[in-house]
């Protein structure tokens, strides 16, 4: 059995929903209360990405400085070589959407702890359709050196996260959701930047999620428990760095596996197992997500079902890929 405790109503139908953006909100306000260096800017979307908590609070360490991403990051790097803890905030679309360069050169090539949060990403954002659905961003921070990138899997996760990073010393990237999504861990369950968790003991295939997926694929082990599959399920809200020995020690038990994401494979959560894999060890490994089209506009749960990311549809694919031979 795991020891990662679990939200008991799980697999309920009425189990516990919140954006995971709000958990952002939460944990910076904490965080601002525990740390005066720390300090906030936001490209106008403040309410949005859940900043106004901490600015309602801290109205002197906020700065507004409206629809303009590249000067958002740039600001917040020459804040933290003076010595603050910068926050900035926007959809994902838009930074590191449109300000990838200005992180690059001004934060991470400077190593300067400036914190991008990246809300609204993923295919959740709904009718807001493609432009705002940022699913290349996983790909687009994981490749920059010194950047830290990490995923929570529920609001819960996200102030924790938030509250970790605000710690870190480092560039580092939150990816965050726009709609409410379930709660599967508590106030107990761990978390630790760097580290993967085991959620679900089995033996037969390695279920590995970040983000929002790892919701879907514990619905998707319970449901292969009846099909005679006995499916480990592993959390991973830290992409880079990834924890490799918990993945790789996982793999070596059950000899494949499923990663999920609610972004592009290419480059992305699946494309960093892979190249472990490659590299340490090969075994056969199927990547579920956005491959290599753009979003769509729609209530989130009916893209999740047309892009194949929900339980039900995981479940369908992991027991084809859990069947098949590679000898």
């Amino acid at each position: 059995m795991s020891d990662y405790p679990l939200n008991e109503s799980i697999h309920s139908p009425d189990v516990e929903r919140e954006p995971i953006r709000a958990g952002f909100g939460r944990g910076l306000l904490e965080a601002g209360r525990n740390d005066e260096r720390i300090v906030a800017l936001c490209a106008d979307l403040t309410d949005s990405t859940q900043m106004s908590l901490f600015q309602d609070e801290f109205p002197g360490r906020f700065i507004e400085v409206g629809v303009a991403e590249q000067n958002l990051v740039t600001v917040a790097s020459g804040m933290a070589l003076a010595g603050k803890i910068p926050f900035t905030s926007s959809y994902a679309a838009f930074s590191p959407g449109r300000n990838w360069e200005q992180i690059k050169t001004t934060a991470a090539l400077n190593d300067q702890p400036v914190k991008v949060i990246g809300s609204h990403a993923g295919l959740n954002v709904g009718p807001d359709g493609a432009t705002h659905q940022m699913l290349e961003d996983i790909a687009l921070m994981r490749v920059m050196p010194n950047i830290v990138v990490i995923a929570p899997g529920d609001s819960i996760e996200a102030e924790k996260a938030t509250i970790a990073l605000a710690a870190n010393g480092q560039p580092t990237y939150l990816r965050l959701a726009r709609d409410k999504t379930p709660i599967f861990s508590t106030a107990e369950s761990p978390f630790e930047i760097g580290r993967a968790y085991v959620l679900r003991e089995g033996s037969d295939v390695t279920l590995a999620g970040t983000g929002t997926m790892t919701y879907e694929l514990l619905i998707a082990a319970e449901a292969l428990s009846s099909r005679g599959i006995d499916a480990e399920v592993l959390h991973v809200p830290t992409i880079k760095p990834l924890d490799e020995e918990t993945i790789l020690t996982s793999i070596r038990k059950t000899g494949r596996i499923v990663t999920a994401e609610e972004a592009q494979i290419a480059g992305g959560f699946g494309g960093a197992v892979a190249e472990l894999l490659g590299t340490r060890l090969p075994r056969p490994l199927l990547r579920l997500g956005v491959e290599d089209r753009y979003g769509e506009s729609g209530a989130p749960t009916e893209l999740l079902d047309a892009f194949g990311l929900t339980g039900a549809h995981i479940t369908d694919a992991v027991q084809q890929f859990a069947g098949r031979s590679f000898d």
